[in-house]
């Protein structure tokens, strides 16, 4: 019964001994891995332009700043038209009035003086011709229009809105990047790539196609987009 028990105890100790060290060669084995990044870019064309025009006109009374600001508008929407955009597809959009007597810290002198500040925005699809249109905003200048930059950007600004359609291709190309990236890791290592560990697909980057300093995404009507994935894949 001894010799039997003994034997009993000791084939234990090596089916224990040998369950254990699988064990511990597969936590070794899930221990290595590698992560890598996968890079897709694409370059786009906006498909929408939004361009506020803002201009001010002034007068002594309200009546004359009315009437400097209606021929103001009148100006603007003849050089559009000239420019084949339609009308329609410009809208009033911001009116203020200012009586600089009603504020005191202004310097007038206590003259009285009426401050009309209006925008009209463009909005249109047509991106060519709002890119023409802008480049001869000189031409509104040459006619007495007072242009005003005080709200915000002065030109258009483009946007591209398709980014969902092009989503899908560019995941695949990202993880597809970073699959060779891994498999060349894995060469360089003298090991085997194995499954995925684990992954994370990245943001979306709208960004301007020449990226300089003081260059804006949305002032340039093409543009680059851009994903970066980061993938954990297993080493073998």
């Amino acid at each position: 019964m001894k010799v039997l028990a003994a034997l009993i105890l000791g084939i234990s100790a090596i089916v224990s001994a040998s369950l254990i060290g699988d064990g511990l060669t597969d936590l070794r084995t899930g221990d290595r891995y590698v992560t890598v990044k996968g890079v897709a870019e694409r370059e786009v064309n906006a498909d929408l332009a939004l361009w506020p025009i803002r201009f001010v006109a002034t007068g002594e009374t309200l009546g004359k700043a009315q009437e400097k600001a209606r021929r103001s508008r009148e100006a603007i929407m003849a050089f559009l038209n000239l420019q084949a955009i339609n009308e329609t597809a410009v809208e009033l959009q911001r009116l203020d009035v200012t009586d600089t007597r009603a504020n005191p810290y202004q310097g007038n002198n206590g003259e009285q003086k009426f401050i009309i500040n209006q925008t009209l925005m463009v909005r249109s699809e047509e991106i060519d011709k709002i890119r023409q249109a802008a480049q001869g905003v000189s031409e509104l200048v040459d006619s007495g229009v007072v242009l005003s930059s005080d709200y915000g950007p002065a030109g258009p600004t483009y946007v591209f809105n398709g980014l969902n359609a092009i989503k899908p291709a560019m995941i695949a190309e990202a993880t597809a990047s970073a699959r060779e990236a891994a498999a060349q890791f894995a060469k360089d290592a003298n090991a085997e790539l194995g499954g995925l560990r684990r992954a994370n697909q990245g943001v979306f980057q709208i960004l301007a196609r020449d990226q300089a300093p003081g260059v804006m995404e949305g002032q340039q009507p093409t543009k680059t987009v851009r994903v970066v994935s980061t993938i954990d894949y297993y080493l073998r």
